[in-house]
């Protein structure tokens, strides 16, 4: 991707909230599967499918504990995930300039 273009992965509003909720905590802080779906108001199955979107690309990172019932899933924004947020918020910077 060159610089000025929007990243069509992050652009979508879905996953631009679930990276957005990610970059606001600290650099290695995860959240779990469950808070991040009501923070973000997906169903389970729909977010699931964007974080695999996110995951494929090396934007975040998802660990699962546990099995069943006391499973515990925790979503993480990587390096690779908070530059290419960087990026995309200077492409729309420099968009939102050119009007």
């Amino acid at each position: 991707m060159t610089a000025g273009m929007l990243d069509p992965l992050i652009h979508v509003p879905a996953r631009l909230r679930i990276v957005a909720t990610l970059a606001a905590l600290p650099e290695g802080d995860a959240l779990s599967f469950t808070r991040l779906q009501k923070m973000i108001g997906l169903t389970p199955g729909n977010l699931i499918t964007h974080l695999r979107k996110l995951e494929h690309a090396g934007y975040l990172s998802t660990e699962k504990n546990g099995s069943g019932v006391a499973s515990h899933t925790s979503v993480a924004l990587s390096n690779h995930g908070r530059a290419a947020l960087d990026t995309y918020t200077a492409a729309l910077r420099d968009l939102l300039a050119g009007l």
